[in-house]
């Protein structure tokens, strides 16, 4: 298949364009560059700088090439940041997102892969969340994310255009094989801040709160190899063309890692006893996230294959000292 990867040169977004290509497809990378990073785009694929706000951009893009498929990486994902500027998530993530639905349907493009989170189910009724849990995110990016569903639910019915929304949990790690050169530009997530710590890049980690109920009293999470997720990417692609008709899914490696548990590790694999102190809890924090990813298994054919806790620290930190990256890691 031909590919126009929306978003390519990002963290994720790289690592779904070398699946894509190690399959076999061609792919270009359309990304403004703002969190991605050159050194994302292989000799493999094509590569066409522009913005998802300009529509006219995004045309031409699609016309370029005749694209059996669409993959939609291009979103600001800071939940904290879009409480404070929801304006600015407003603004990329809907209008952008709306520009992208209305560009291939113009074109002629029919499928499409979206990058959604599980930030749309909000604080857990129940552990492990299916796609059945209530939706009711607790911040703007979650909410965002939500909304483009709904839309693309609507483009399904009324336009005719195919989707599957990939609601996934905390991406992190690195591609095994060392092949995805640019490190995440200002990561807000536990690993990376912890190799950061460990890196001497910051002076240690904060972990936000001790008393949760949980074994340890601090917060489970269930992080997902990003390398899955590249992999459920092109999964949910094939399933999309073969089976013409829209899909929601979760992708996680359904197993709960504690931030003690993951901090405690990355000092024995790095060899590094960086700091770590307690902080006060976050709002809207909750206790633990897990994922069910049956429905993944049972019409993909997918699991998770490199979520492990070693392979997740061992993968990240591999990038992190190969690069030397500055202060702000870019």
């Amino acid at each position: 298949m031909n590919i126009l990867i929306i978003g390519g040169a990002g963290y994720i977004g790289s690592h779904v364009a070398r699946e894509m290509l190690d399959a076999g497809h061609k792919v270009t990378v359309f990304d403004n560059f703002s969190s991605g990073q050159r050194e994302n785009i292989f000799a493999d694929e094509a590569c066409i700088e522009g913005d998802i706000l300009d529509y006219a951009a995004l045309v031409r893009a699609m016309r370029a090439n005749k694209y059996d498929a669409l993959v939609h990486l291009a979103a600001f994902k800071a939940a904290g940041e879009s409480m404070q500027k929801p304006e600015k998530y407003s603004l990329n993530n809907l209008n952008g997102t709306v520009n992208i639905l209305n560009a291939a349907l113009e074109t002629g493009i029919r499928n499409v892969v979206f990058s959604s989170s599980a930030a749309v189910y909000g604080n857990p009724e129940y552990c492990p969340i299916d796609e059945a849990h209530p939706t009711r995110p607790e911040n703007y990016y979650g909410f965002t994310k939500l909304e483009i569903e709904r839309i693309m639910g609507w483009y399904d019915r009324l336009k005719g255009l195919r989707f599957a929304a990939l609601r996934y949990f905390n991406a992190a790690g690195y591609d095994p094989r060392g092949r995805i050169k640019g490190l995440e530009r200002n990561p807000a997530n536990l690993l990376p801040i912890i190799m950061e710590a460990a890196a001497g890049l910051r002076p240690g980690v904060t972990i936000f709160g001790g008393d949760y109920p949980t074994p340890d009293g601090t917060c489970v999470r269930d992080y997902v190899h990003v390398s899955d997720l590249a992999a459920g990417h092109l999964a949910a692609l094939n399933c999309l063309v073969r089976q013409n008709k829209s899909i929601t899914i979760n992708l996680g490696s359904e197993t709960g890692v504690s931030v003690h548990e993951m901090i405690e590790s990355a000092r024995k694999i790095t060899g590094i006893p960086f700091s770590a102190s307690l902080g006060p809890r976050r709002p809207g924090d909750p206790a633990k996230l897990t994922s069910s990813a049956r429905l993944a298994k049972d019409l993909l054919g997918w699991q998770a294959r490199y979520s492990d806790v070693e392979t997740l620290i061992t993968s990240t930190w591999k990038m992190y000292t190969a690069s030397r990256p500055r202060g702000n890691a870019d």
